[in-house]
């Protein structure tokens, strides 16, 4: 499933694991999504809302 988020589009972030060797590997940091029932429309839906939509008050609970 695509860690992205229904409200505002935040998708993963990549970037390097560099060890104290200097040793280089991809990783990525995820966004933090959690399910929650929103008023989309008028009625209640299910969506997966980034933790930071949910503070600012873009999410709208019924």
């Amino acid at each position: 499933m695509a860690q992205v988020c229904d409200i505002c589009g935040k998708g993963p972030q990549y970037g390097n694991n560099v060890s104290h060797a200097h040793n280089v590997t991809r990783r990525r940091w995820n966004v933090n999504l959690q399910p929650v029932r929103a008023v989309v429309n008028g009625a209640a839906k299910r969506v997966r809302a980034c933790t930071s939509c949910i503070k600012s008050g873009k999410v709208v609970k019924p």
